[in-house]
This record gives structure tokens, C-alpha cells and sequence, in this order.
């Protein structure tokens, strides 16, 4: 009796265990251009690339969905099921490290990645031509893209630039190389070039600095306190001589005073 109770009560657990396992599994496995695991695509400026994904093993038609970082993209009606395609065209510098995620839509778990590496020679910008007084600071600021990473020189008047303790500070970030001077002397003026040397190519660019002689500063509040002084003097001035003018007038308008005879 024991026995068959025992039995029973196994049989009703692995019912509703059935009961409540789901009635579908995800077991199909998505590939791009045949991977199925993230990976990085090495392309160039200029391109097109064309991300292929596929759904494997599956049972049914399943939709697909495509993500460009973290937005959706749109896709025609029939390029959603079981294969769907995103063509990059036009790639530039500005597509490097983008994203791009193919998911399933039944389950969005069931994803993969591919992210762009945009293969591309030094581009270089920046303001390249300065005017400064003798003993103000000076900031060149070589701004800088590539990929790989440049290495990077800075060169005055086509010599590597020779560094001055407490005079010459260079900064380098991802997208700068910077050239400050403290303090410029005439020495200074010259042709400074910012030079990116990447294993693609050697760019250069020219920042020229002209450094002009200090101006010599106008002492402003002395000029006033002339200018006020000069003002009075000569405003006391003419009231002085007006008085003696109005003096003057009357003696000359007052009648002889005399006895008829």
C-alpha cells in the first residue's frame, strides 16, 4: 500500500512538472556572415560592408531583429525571417567602434556582435596660425585621428623640437597632442609642426607662431588724475579772469562824476 502511494506521488510531481515546463525551448543559434560568437570586423574608409545573420537549428520561422548601437533598425517585410541583412556603406572614421547586434526576436537573449575596426591614416586638424605678445602663453593644439594610433612629434622649423625645462609642456590625449609655451620669447617665433606617424602613412601639419613685442601699458589712472587736475586749474582760471573782466566792464560803464558850473 505503502509502495503504490509512493508511486503515485512520484507520477503526480513529474505531472505537473511537465505541466509547467515550457512548451517551447530556444534552441536555435544565430550567425553573422557564418559566426556565431561576437567578433570585430577589420574594414577601411570608403568601403561597404554587407552583416548577413542566419538562424540554425531551428523548428519554426523565427524574426529577426538588427541594432545599430543601441537603436533599432528598420527593415523591409522580407528581410526579417530566418535571414536578414544590414549593408554599411560609406564607412569613415566615424564608424569605428560601432556596434552592430542581430537578436532574435522570440528571444532577445539569443544575440550576436559585430563591431566595426575602421582601419585609417591620421587626419589632423587645428588652428594653425597664432599671434602673441613676448612673455604671454602660447597653446598649439594639434587635434588627431587614427587608427592604429600615431606616434607623435613635434617639430620647429623642420628640427625635432628641442624641449626647455619650465619652458616647453606637451600633452597628449586620444585626440590631441598639445604644445604649450610659457612665457614666449622672440626665439620662439618659428614654424611648429605637429607630425602623426602611423604604420598607413606620415601626415604633417604647420602651426605657425609670430611673436610681437610686448606692448607697453598705458597707465590709465595717472592720465585721469592729470586730466582732472588740468581741468580745474583751468576752470579756476577762468573764473578768476571773468571776475576781473566783469570788474573792468563796470568801472568803465560808471558816469564821470563832476560839479556844473
Amino acid at each position: 500500500m505503502a509502495e503504490q502511494r509512493s508511486s503515485l506521488l512520484k507520477m503526480y510531481r513529474l505531472l505537473i512538472v511537465t505541466l509547467f515546463l515550457p512548451h517551447e525551448m530556444t534552441s536555435s543559434v544565430l550567425t553573422v556572415n557564418g559566426r556565431a560568437e561576437n567578433y570585430i570586423l577589420d574594414t577601411q574608409r570608403g568601403v561597404q560592408e554587407s552583416l548577413e545573420c542566419a538562424v540554425q537549428n531551428h523548428t519554426r520561422d523565427e524574426e529577426l531583429l538588427w541594432y545599430r548601437e543601441d537603436r533599432r533598425v528598420d527593415l523591409k517585410s522580407g528581410n526579417k525571417i530566418n535571414t536578414s541583412s544590414v549593408c554599411v556603406s560609406s564607412i569613415n572614421e566615424t564608424d569605428n567602434g560601432i556596434n552592430f547586434t542581430c537578436k532574435l526576436q522570440r528571444d532577445q537573449m539569443v544575440s550576436v556582435s559585430v563591431v566595426l575596426n575602421v582601419i585609417f591614416p591620421p587626419l589632423l586638424s587645428g588652428n594653425n596660425f597664432q599671434t602673441v605678445e613676448e612673455s604671454n602663453d602660447a597653446k598649439l593644439v594639434c587635434n588627431v585621428k587614427s587608427n592604429p594610433q600615431a606616434q607623435m612629434l613635434w617639430y620647429k622649423d623642420n628640427r625635432v623640437l628641442t624641449l626647455e625645462k619650465d619652458h616647453h609642456q606637451i600633452y597628449q590625449a586620444s585626440e590631441s597632442f598639445q604644445l604649450s609655451i610659457t612665457k614666449v620669447k622672440k626665439s620662439d617665433n618659428g614654424t611648429y609642426s605637429c607630425v602623426a606617424n602611423s604604420s598607413l602613412k606620415t601626415e604633417t601639419l604647420d602651426f605657425h607662431l609670430v611673436v610681437k613685442d610686448k606692448t607697453v601699458a598705458v597707465p590709465i589712472e595717472p592720465i585721469i588724475a592729470a586730466c582732472v587736475v588740468v581741468f580745474l586749474t583751468l576752470g579756476f582760471g577762468l573764473l578768476a579772469r571773468r571776475k576781473r573782466i566783469m570788474k573792468l566792464c563796470m568801472k568803465e560803464r560808471d558816469p564821470p562824476r563832476g560839479t556844473a558850473l
